[in-house]
């Protein structure tokens, strides 16, 4: 049993997170802006071994009521994600994703913990030559484009985690997570926007062609890979991609939703450009697919749920809370 803050703990990846660490016995405690209020299954309030600090990650002495001496493992997954916010507020995204971090490095550095840091397939840009490696180059567009300032936080935030450990061998691990779905997440993403508005008798968004192709992992495959890379010891001072490695077109996962959930109210996509919605402010990736052999070799990760048994999963649990219709 071990003692773990989760940043960012009531979010999507994050509350998966926080039940399969309670279920296994830690000791954990939850740091984030506000506690989810609507989905009563991660109210983790009466649980024995759980507890919430109220606070921003950008605010050291909030943070400080939650990275303790006591603290072996920090999983940190406080980040600003989503395209609208990349393109809205780039300067929320920089803040929280860099200061956050460096916060969270100087505490766990102070109190020699370890730290788990979550990452994104975003960090390699637009590299034109998938499957990623792990230390594959990452291929940015210019810094006017507000849609690079995600990838580019997140860039810094690894190039700090590796920092720390190079100067002060602070235990570090990061994890790379790509196209994380399933149930919970912010309809706001390709999987989980088309099964909420499917689900409400809307038609579907499909983004400029849907010729875009991304390799979804379900969230429980996620939490596994983090899990497997915080407890490892030789998982220390690497990275590791943690996705399907399954190429799959856009529109063929938005048809897949439709067709799994049986909607007949629900005839066809509606279709966006991204031109005209985002501007010069957006700019797309044609192809993301992880090299995960690293992950498999060396943590023994491996895919246990293909996109076709992970959407039906998705959109059994969204019928059975319809809460997270509304």
């Amino acid at each position: 049993m071990s003692n773990v803050v989760v940043t960012g703990g009531y979010g999507f990846i994050g509350s998966h997170l926080v039940s399969a660490l309670l279920e296994r016995g830690d000791s954990v405690t939850v740091f984030d802006l506000v506690k989810n209020v609507r989905d009563r299954s991660i109210d983790f309030d009466d649980h024995p071994r759980f507890r919430f600090v109220q606070g921003d990650v950008t605010d050291l002495a909030a943070l400080e009521s939650a990275i303790t001496p006591d603290i072996d493992t920090v999983f940190h997954l406080s980040a600003v994600v989503g395209i609208k916010n990349y393109v809205e507020d780039p300067l929320r995204v920089l803040d929280v994703n860099v200061i956050g971090t460096r916060n969270v490095l100087e505490l766990c550095h102070r109190h020699g913990s370890r730290v788990l840091f979550s990452s994104t397939s975003e960090v390699f840009g637009k590299n034109p030559h998938p499957p990623f490696a792990e230390d594959d180059d990452r291929v940015l567009g210019s810094t006017r484009t507000a849609r690079w300032s995600y990838s580019t936080s997140k860039g810094m935030a690894e190039h700090l985690v590796f920092a720390m450990h190079s100067a002060y061998q602070l235990p570090v691990t990061v994890v790379r997570y790509f196209n994380v779905y399933g149930p919970r997440q912010n309809p706001i993403f390709v999987i989980s926007q088309s099964i909420h508005r499917i689900l409400n008798g809307q038609r579907p968004h499909l983004y400029d062609s849907g010729e875009q192709t991304r390799c979804f992992t379900y969230v429980d495959d996620a939490v596994a890979g983090t899990l497997l890379a915080a407890d490892s010891p030789s998982a220390i001072g690497q990275a590791y991609n943690i996705g399907s490695m399954t190429e799959s077109k856009v529109r063929d996962v938005v048809e897949l939703a439709i067709k799994t959930a049986g909607v007949e109210s629900v005839d066809g996509v509606e279709h966006i450009d991204t031109t005209q919605h985002y501007g010069s402010r957006y700019e797309d990736i044609p192809r993301r697919i992880p090299d995960s052999t690293k992950a498999q070799n060396e943590l023994g990760w491996s895919l246990q749920v293909d996109v076709a048994d992970g959407v039906r999963r998705t959109i059994e649990w969204a019928r059975a809370n319809p809460w997270y219709l509304h």
